[in-house]
Order: structure tokens, then sequence, then C-alpha cells
């Protein structure tokens, strides 16, 4: 049974943790809104999609600034707590600065294995019928790809044929071992073509060792051929890049089928790894807020103290970001690259931590 006090704490931060939410939940549904309208205009569908687009990827995108949304959310308990003095009444009833920080830092442990086991798993879910949606409504639905264990497979449509494209190795600028296979728009077979490799640095691929098959049945070798796409390798790479309208299973499941091709999973490492830290950022995220507040008590501004935060969630958000790209490009190794930023706030709040101890 909890005792009195620490259900207090854990109830006051809560409702305000979920106020804090609910506020930002707001903003990006009205930013997301004004986002979508565009969309609606430019594809010419009702403008109730614009509303409906919004709330499916607003839960995504409060998952990133989940981390913010702690560091906020502490230092609106803190101030609560001290506006009716009740810092002072915990400490003088021996209830310590530290006492009350670690029961902060075990709530949000918890909140945040929640948030990784069932809330992303739920954003994830959104995020997929969001932009299956926008991939409806829009041009781009025409064309597909989609990565599986036996290799890429991609459809795209060119005035009236239907092309659907195989190939068992992908990069940004080549294809291996590709099949090309051309339907009408009455879904008859027309053509067929085979080609051992392909540059798909631009829209036109040059395929090399190549086999036609026509309607008829008669096959033909060219040592080269041009074939004439919608997109290049770039293109195709973007198609299947969002990472976030996929569960963790599903994470997992791509990069195997990544790594049977021969395309580099790199991102998907990073991506799992950044959930997977999700809940010790929230921790250091709730003490590195407490330590900073208690700090800047001796300061009557809320204006000061409010900016001082937002100027330490930028600074926190360009360390992930930074260290991040060093990932992607090879400069760190994947697990330094995610979670060097948090041995960093470690550190921090280590020393942070020790200060108040000594107070």
């Amino acid at each position: 049974m909890f005792k009195k006090y620490q259900s207090y704490i854990y109830t006051l931060f809560l409702k305000n943790f979920l106020f804090i939410t609910f506020i930002f939940f707001c903003l990006i549904l009205i930013i997301n809104f004004f986002e979508e309208i565009k969309f609606s205009e430019k594809n010419n569908i009702d403008i109730y999609y614009s509303l409906y687009l919004s709330v499916l990827n607003a839960p995504s995108l409060i998952f990133e600034i989940f981390p913010f949304i702690f560091l906020i959310t502490v230092k609106a308990f803190y101030l609560n707590l001290n506006d009716r003095n009740e810092i002072d009444i915990l400490n003088s009833n021996g209830i310590s600065n530290l006492k009350i920080v670690f029961l902060l830092m075990l709530l949000s442990a918890i909140i945040g294995l929640f948030l990784l086991l069932f809330y992303y798993s739920f954003s994830s879910s959104l995020k997929s019928k969001y932009l299956d949606l926008k991939n409806r409504f829009s041009d781009s639905n025409e064309y597909l790809a989609v990565v599986k264990e036996d290799g890429l497979w991609v459809k795209e449509k060119i005035d009236d044929s239907v092309y659907f494209i195989h190939a068992e190795g992908f990069d940004k600028s080549s294809l291996k071992t590709i099949t090309i296979s051309e339907i009408d728009k009455y879904y008859d077979n027309k053509n067929n073509i085979t080609a051992e490799n392909a540059n798909i640095t631009s829209k036109n691929w040059y395929l090399e060792n190549v086999y036609f098959i026509d309607s008829s049945g008669k096959k033909n070798y060219y040592k080269s051929l041009v074939y004439n796409s919608s997109f290049n390798g770039e293109i195709i790479s973007k198609l299947f890049s969002n990472l976030n309208s996929l569960n963790i299973y599903e994470l997992h499941a791509l990069s195997n089928n990544y790594s049977k091709i021969g395309y580099s999973n790199t991102d998907i490492k990073i991506h799992l790894n950044r959930i997977y830290s999700m809940p010790i950022f929230y921790i250091l995220m709730t003490l590195l807020g407490f330590i900073i507040i208690n700090k800047l008590k001796i300061y009557k501004s809320r204006f000061f103290i409010i900016t001082f935060g937002i100027f330490i969630s930028v600074v926190v958000y360009y360390l992930n970001y930074f260290s991040g790209v060093l990932g992607n490009n090879g400069t760190l190794p994947i697990y330094l690259s995610v979670w060097t930023p948090l041995l960093i706030l470690f550190l921090i709040c280590n020393i942070g931590i020790i200060k108040i101890n000594e107070n």
C-alpha cells in the first residue's frame, strides 16, 4: 500500500503529465490540421479528412516529444508543490528531495514501460493507417514498394500499363536479379523482362544481360536495355522508410528482410535502439527537470524557468539528432550513437543529484 504522501506525489505528477500531454496533443492536432488542409486542397478531397488524418498522425508525433513532456511535467509538478509550500512541509516531515525525485523516477519508469509496450504499437498502427489513407488519395497510389524475405517488390503504373518489378538484391544505386512483368489495364500479360543487374541512380534504369519475352512468347537477348521508370533508387527507398508506422515486431522482421537482400538496416537498428532507450530517457529527463527546477527556485520568474527549460530541451534534441546523424553515416557505431547522449545526460544528472543530496 502506498503511503499518503506517495499517493499524493504520484497523483499530482500524473495529473500534470496527462494535462501537458493533452495540451501538446491539441497543439499538434491544430498544426497538423493546417498541413493536411493543403493536402486536401491539392488532391480535391473533403476537408473533414484533414481532421481525420491529423488525429491519426498525432499519437505518433506525440511519442517523439514524450521526453520533453516529462521534462515540462516535472517542472509543473515542482511549481505546484512550491506554490503551496508543500516542498518545505514534506522536507520538515523527513521526506527529502532525494526521496521525492526517486518516487518520480520510479513513476516515470512505469509510464515509460507502458508507452513502450502498448502506446508505441497503438501509435504505429494509426500511423500506418494514416500513410495508407494518404497514399489512397494521392497520385502516388499508382506505385508501391515493399521488402519481403524473397526480395524487393515494386508496382508502378505508366500510361495504360502496370509493371510488377521483383529484385533479389537492392541498394540505392542498383538492383540485382530483376524480373519486370508488364500487364495492360485488363490484366492481360504483355511483356516480361529478366536482367542480371540494373543501375537505378536515375529514372532511366540501365539493365544488363537482359532477356525480353513478348506476349507471343518470343525471347530476345540484349546486352543492355533501358527501362523508363517513374522513380529511382532513392525514391524507392523512401517509400518504405517511415519506420514509425511499424511496431517492434514488424521492425525486426523488416531488418531481417533488409539483411537478406543486402540492403543496409542501420536506420532500423538505430530506430529500435531509440525505442528501447525511451524509458531510460524519460527517467533521465524527469531527473534533469527536477534538478534544474530545484536549482532555479531562487528565481521567482516563471517565464525565465520555462524559457530555460525550453533551451535545455532544444540542447538535448540536437544532441540526440547529431549523434543519430553520426550513427547513420557510420562515424559512430549504432549503439554508441543512441546511448552516448543518454550516458552524457546520466553523468550530468549524477552530479546534480549529488548536489541535491548535499542540500
